[in-house]
C-alpha cells in the first residue's frame, strides 16, 4: 500500500511540476532577469494579476486536493500578495459529484443495503464539494440530508499531501524568511485539517459539541446527526433548510433585517471562539443559510477547530486595544501571540494599524494619508513582519470570511462595535481593567522595593570605579556576520591598496621592464573582484530583512 501511494505520489509531482513549470520560470526570473545572472525585476500588480490567473487555472486542473489548498491560501494575505488573495478568493469548493454507482458502494460498506436503510433516498446530489457530496433522504419519517465521502479520495489526497511537502524547499526559494515561517505552518496545517475533514465521525463530535453550546439560542440553527446512519465515511443529519446568507434579495423578500443578521453571525463566532473555545471553520455562503425567523443555519462542520485558553485571553486583549485604539497594546499582544516579529518597525506597524482601524470602523480616510502607507509597504508584502502560528491559523480564516459575509449583508457594519459591546456585556473589559489595575500594583510593589536595594548596589560600584577597579564585559550579538563582513572587506581594501601602489612603484622605477609591474597587478586583481563583490553582493551588510522605512526606500530605488 506504502508503494502504490510513493509511485502515485511520484506521478502526481510530475504533474504538479509540469502545471506549475511557467510560473516558476517567471519567479526565478524575477531573482535574476536571466534566470543565472542578471538584475532583480520588479513585477508590478497587472502581472501579479496575470500569474495568479495561471495558479487558479493549475489549482483546478489539479484537482480537489489543490482547490482546497487554493481556499486555504485565500485567506492567507501573510503568504500570498493581496492580488493572489482576490484571484483565488472566487475558487468555490463545486466540484461535480461522483457517479452514484461509485457512491453507494461507500453507503453500503458503512450502512448496508441503501433501500433497506432509508425510506427513500435521492441519487441526484444536492451538492458536490472536493472531498464529499450531499444527498436528500428519508429515515424513519424525517428528511434528512446525507453526505458521503468522495470514493477514492483517500489515496489522492495522501499522495498529494507528499508532493505539497516535496515542493516546500522549491518554494522557500522565491520567498522571504517570514513568509517561509508561515508556509510551513500552512502545510502543516492544511495535512491536519485535510485528514479530519475526510473523518465523518469526527465531524459528528464537534457538530454535537457546538450544537450543546447553543442548545435553547433561537438564533441559531445546527442539524441534529443520526448516529445509527453515520460513520467515519458517511453522516446523516437533520435536513434544515433556508436561504444561503449572501442572497440579499431574497432574505429583503423575507423581511429579515440584514443589519441585525450580521451582527448574529459575528456574536455567534465570538462566543465560539472566546468563550466555548470550538468553532466552526468554514463559514463562507455555502454553508450558512437564513431561515424566515432570521436564525442562523450552519452547514458542514468537517473543517472546524479549538482555541487554547492562552490564544483566547490574547484575542480578547487584541480586541480591546482595538477598540480603545491603544496601538501600542495591539502591536504587544500581536508579538506575544507569535503573529508579529519583534524585530519589526513600530512606528510603520503603528501607522498600518491607524488606518486599518479606521478602514474597520468605516471613518473617512484621507487619500493621502492612504497614499502615504501605501507607499510604506508598496513592493515589501514579502518582507512583512506578520506571519501565522499554526493555532491562529483557523482564527484567522473563521475572522476574514465572516467579516466578508458581514460586510455583503451591510456595507456599512462595524465589527469592531458589535466585538467591543459583546465583550463588556460579557464582562472581559471590566476584567482587563481590573488585571491591569493589579499589574499596576504589583510593578509599583517591585518598583518601591528596587529603590531600597539598588542605592547599596550603587555606592559598591562607585567605590569599584574609584579605586580604578572597575571592569566591565561587552557582548556582541552579531547574528548577520556583519563585523566578519566589515573585516573581509577591510583586509581586501587594505590589499588592493598595497597591490596599486606596489605596482605604480615597479612601473615607476624599472619603465624598461613592465614584467614586475604586469605580475603586480595581476596579483592584485583578484583583490579589485574580492571587494567589488563584498560592496555589491545583496548579502551584504544588512540585516535580516524588516518592514522598516529604509528597507522600503532601498527597496524603491531597486
Amino acid at each position: 500500500m506504502v508503494t502504490l501511494v510513493n509511485l502515485r505520489a511520484y506521478w502526481r509531482f510530475l504533474l504538479v511540476f509540469y502545471q506549475f513549470f511557467p510560473l516558476i520560470v517567471a519567479y526565478a526570473r524575477d531573482r535574476r532577469r536571466f534566470v543565472l545572472f542578471g538584475r532583480r525585476r520588479r513585477v508590478d500588480p497587472e502581472t501579479r494579476v496575470r500569474r495568479a490567473e495561471i495558479l487558479l487555472d493549475s489549482l483546478l486542473t489539479l484537482g480537489p486536493t489543490f482547490i482546497k489548498l487554493g481556499q486555504l491560501l485565500s485567506t492567507r494575505p501573510d503568504i500570498l500578495p493581496p492580488e493572489y488573495v482576490d484571484v483565488l478568493s472566487s475558487l468555490q469548493d463545486d466540484v461535480p459529484a461522483a457517479e452514484w454507482s461509485e457512491a453507494r458502494q461507500v453507503l453500503e460498506a458503512e450502512l448496508g443495503p441503501v433501500d433497506e436503510t432509508f425510506d427513500e433516498f435521492d441519487r441526484e446530489a444536492i451538492s458536490g464539494a472536493s472531498l464529499g457530496q450531499v444527498y436528500r433522504a428519508t429515515y424513519r419519517g424525517d428528511p434528512v440530508a446525507v453526505k458521503v465521502r468522495r470514493p477514492g479520495i483517500e489515496a489522492l489526497v495522501e499522495a498529494d499531501l507528499r508532493v505539497v511537502r516535496w515542493s516546500l524547499p522549491i518554494v522557500r526559494r522565491f520567498i522571504g524568511e517570514g513568509r517561509a515561517f508561515s508556509l510551513e505552518n500552512l502545510a502543516d496545517e492544511f495535512a491536519k485539517t485535510i485528514r479530519q475533514e475526510m473523518d465523518y465521525a469526527r465531524e459528528r463530535r464537534m457538530l454535537e459539541e457546538i450544537r450543546s453550546n447553543f442548545e435553547g439560542d433561537e438564533n441559531i440553527r445546527i442539524p441534529d446527526p443520526y448516529d445509527g446512519v453515520s460513520g467515519p465515511r458517511v453522516l446523516t443529519m437533520e435536513y434544515v433548510d433556508g436561504v444561503k446568507i449572501s442572497d440579499v434579495a431574497a432574505i429583503d423578500e423575507m423581511g429579515v433585517d440584514r443589519t441585525a443578521l450580521a451582527e448574529r453571525l459575528d456574536r455567534i463566532y465570538l462566543q465560539m471562539i472566546v468563550d466555548d473555545g470550538v468553532f466552526h471553520a468554514d463559514p463562507h455562503p455555502g454553508n450558512l443559510a437564513v431561515r424566515e425567523d432570521g436564525a442562523i443555519v450552519f452547514y458542514d462542520f468537517g473543517m472546524s477547530g479549538r482555541v487554547d485558553s492562552f490564544i483566547q485571553d490574547k484575542i480578547v486583549e487584541f480586541y480591546i486595544a482595538v477598540a480603545n485604539q491603544n496601538i501600542d497594546a495591539i502591536l504587544d499582544t500581536l508579538i506575544e501571540m507569535g503573529t508579529l516579529s519583534p524585530e519589526a518597525d513600530r512606528q510603520v506597524m503603528s501607522d498600518v494599524m491607524e488606518l486599518a482601524i479606521a478602514d474597520a470602523r468605516g471613518e473617512d480616510i484621507e487619500t493621502y494619508r492612504v497614499q502615504q502607507i501605501i507607499e510604506q509597504v508598496e513592493s515589501t508584502i514579502y518582507e512583512f513582519p506578520l506571519r501565522l502560528p499554526r493555532n491562529l491559523a483557523l482564527v484567522l480564516r473563521v475572522a476574514t470570511v465572516v467579516e466578508g459575509v458581514c460586510v455583503t449583508l451591510d456595507e456599512n457594519f462595524d465589527f469592531v462595535s458589535v466585538a467591543t459591546e459583546y465583550l463588556s456585556e460579557e464582562g472581559y473589559r471590566e476584567e482587563t481593567v481590573k488585571q491591569v489595575v493589579e499589574e499596576t500594583a504589583d510593578q509599583f510593589n517591585r518598583t518601591a522595593q528596587s529603590l531600597v536595594r539598588v542605592p547599596p548596589k550603587l555606592e559598591r560600584v562607585l567605590d569599584r570605579a574609584e579605586r580604578g577597579n572597575l571592569t566591565m564585559n561587552v557582548r556582541v550579538d552579531d547574528k548577520n556576520n556583519v563585523f566578519d563582513r566589515l573585516a573581509k572587506r577591510f583586509i581586501y581594501g587594505l590589499l588592493l591598496a598595497s597591490g596599486a601602489l606596489s605596482t605604480a612603484i615597479l612601473y615607476a622605477f624599472i619603465p624598461e621592464d613592465p614584467v614586475p609591474a604586469l605580475v603586480a597587478a595581476a596579483l592584485t586583481l583578484p583583490f579589485v573582484l574580492l571587494l567589488y563583490r563584498a560592496f555589491k553582493s545583496r548579502s551584504g551588510i544588512r540585516a535580516t530583512p524588516q518592514f522598516t522605512r529604509q528597507n522600503l526606500r532601498d527597496r524603491r530605488e531597486e
